[in-house]
């Protein structure tokens, strides 16, 4: 893949530092030196103290009840996974060696690698190497420079699809090149090792899906594959691996970045769970919106997993850690088939321990943190994931899928219809007696989700999303914000609040405004004064924003 311009990111003569331009008038040689100096001692302590707000966690899990095969298995889809890692860097930020190669400070190489880049996404893509400017909405997806209408105005192929990048010809011509052609030595690779570890699947499931999946990867065309991936029932590994999510591509959110989960089923958790997708259809009849919005059958032929965890690789590494997954995208397998939601439980109790529990009692009412529990998270993060079957997958106003219609504020939004739609299954579960627990668990559990979450900050679509909901539920009164800067949950207001943000949320997607979304996250996907000296109460008393990881064949102890 071609780099992104170095025009782009490095101004000839110019030293762009956290925003400010040190360009202009020539000054003496003694002031210009003082300058470069201390803004560069101000970035140093910047990436210093954003080190401490990611706490390590290894991910390990029980191997005993895994077959010799399966074992055997492991290595060869941790290296895969590790080829879609170097792929995602390539997406992400090409130039990686040669920036590399020019830091000698150790802890700001290893914020590069946390970051993908030289931009921090938990604080809105700052940069924070001098010298590099704002991090391009197109990454390297689309050439430097080329505007939106630039690319309607083409006549190149494949304009917005999710496996190609646009680049320009030896004319200047836009043209598109499909991943499988840009990225072919690499996914050979991958497809290779792929149908080893078919070789040695015992599960039928699971060897039908590995190789199909190699076989996708080098045409992009995943259709078969993911079919195949929701059929499997009995397997005990799994792998996610390919270009799936579109969060990275901020021009368009069309072009699909590469990631790879490697994971081990949980059996007993996720016959627990299997339970709750066959409610689907009840539930999306009771949405509080008018008829027009749900008048879709949402698929239930879909799964409720509970995973260990074992390799995060590409885009689900970088910025907030997943801790559950809702796949295939597609909508329209969504709709024929159903998807899986995946929970990483090791990872969410990682989250839950390291990080949930200490902003709980910093920030939650101290009468009400006897409500924040595990079991309640993890049903809070399941649902979540659940909810993105529910409501509106095409227009009702003939634009076609809300995904084509809302384009780069489609994400956020999505995921914010799973945050308070997750939260409107609950509610419906625990009414219906088909969850045990406690209301005030939930809710109070969600409000110190909520805490975590804003904190992921604007670059990031689960911030934007936790943002609009805190904001929504301060002006509903769901919740009242104490002397002392701790936050207490007014129940009932907490229910009204989630029907009504359900209802702007559904009806948004419904109409498929792009113009009237845009509006709402400038207006509510925001972080208030107040809010944010709360949330610096955190990172004062050292309590981490998110987690990195120990990971690979050594820490689990497999060849």
């Amino acid at each position: 893949m071609k780099n992104i311009s170095k025009a782009s990111l490095f101004i000839a003569g110019c030293s762009i530092i956290a925003g400010i331009a040190s360009c202009g008038n020539p000054q003496d040689k003694n002031t210009k030196t003082t300058e470069k100096t201390t803004a560069n001692d101000s970035l140093q302590k910047y990436v210093n103290e954003r080190l401490d707000i990611y706490e390590k966690v290894k991910l390990t899990t029980n191997l005993n009840d895994l077959t010799i095969n399966e074992r055997k298995i492991l290595p060869l889809l941790i290296q895969s996974a590790q080829i879609m890692d170097d792929l995602f860097w390539k997406q992400a930020y090409p130039q990686r060696d040669s920036l590399l190669n020019t830091i000698k400070d150790e802890k700001t190489k290893s914020f590069i690698w946390i970051n993908y880049g030289p931009w921090d996404r938990l604080n809105g893509d700052k940069p924070f190497i001098p010298g590099i400017g704002p991090k391009p909405d197109a990454a390297s997806f689309y050439p430097a420079g080329m505007t939106k209408d630039d690319l309607k105005k083409s006549d190149a192929k494949d304009k917005y699809g999710q496996y190609s990048v646009i680049k320009k010809d030896s004319t200047g011509k836009l043209i598109s090149i499909p991943y499988h052609v840009l990225f072919a030595t690499e996914l050979q690779k991958v497809s290779n090792l792929l149908k080893q570890a078919a070789l040695l699947a015992e599960d039928a499931g699971l060897k039908k899906y590995l190789n199909l999946r190699a076989d996708a990867l080098v045409t992009d065309n995943y259709t078969a594959s993911d079919y195949a991936w929701l059929d499997m029932k009995n397997n005990s590994l799994d792998i996610i691996i390919g270009p799936i999510e579109n969060y990275e591509d901020k021009l368009f959110n069309a072009r699909a970045s590469y990631e790879a989960y490697v994971l081990i089923k949980d059996k007993v958790w996720s016959k627990r769970l299997a339970k709750y997708v066959s409610m689907l259809p009840q539930l999306q009849q009771g949405l509080p919106v008018e008829a027009k919005y749900k008048k879709e059958k949402p698929g239930t032929d879909s799964e409720l997993n509970a995973y260990d965890v074992i390799y995060y690789a590409g885009d689900c590494n970088a910025g907030s850690k997943t801790i559950a997954v809702n796949l295939p995208n597609d909508e329209i397998i969504q709709q024929k088939k159903g998807t899986r939601r995946s929970q990483l439980k090791n990872a969410m109790k990682a989250k839950f321990d390291k990080i949930l529990i200490p902003i709980a009692k910093e920030l939650i009412d101290k009468d009400q943190q006897q409500y924040i529990n595990f079991e309640a998270f993890f049903a809070n993060v399941m649902f979540h994931e659940v909810a993105h079957g529910l409501g509106i997958k095409k227009t009702i106003t003939g634009k076609g899928f809300v995904k084509e219609a809302l384009q780069e504020q489609y994400s956020w939004l999505e995921e914010g219809k799973a945050d308070v739609l997750g939260l409107y299954m609950v509610t419906g579960l625990l009414k219906k007696k088909e969850l045990e627990g406690d209301i005030k668990q939930f809710y109070t559990t969600y409000m110190a989700g909520i805490l975590r979450s804003v904190r992921f900050g604007a670059a990031s679509a689960h911030g934007k999303a936790n943002m609009q909901c805190f904001n929504f539920f301060k002006e509903n009164g769901a919740f009242v914000r104490n002397e002392n800067g701790t936050y207490k949950v007014d129940f009932s207001k907490f229910e009204t609040a989630m029907n009504k943000l359900s209802n702007l949320i559904i009806t948004l997607q419904g109409n498929g405004d792009k113009a009237a979304v845009e509006k709402t996250q400038k207006e509510n996907a925001v972080i208030s004064t107040e809010l944010q000296t709360d949330l610096d109460k955190l990172t004062k008393k050292g309590i981490p924003v998110d987690i990195i990881f120990e990971q690979g064949v050594d820490v689990l102890g497999v060849k």
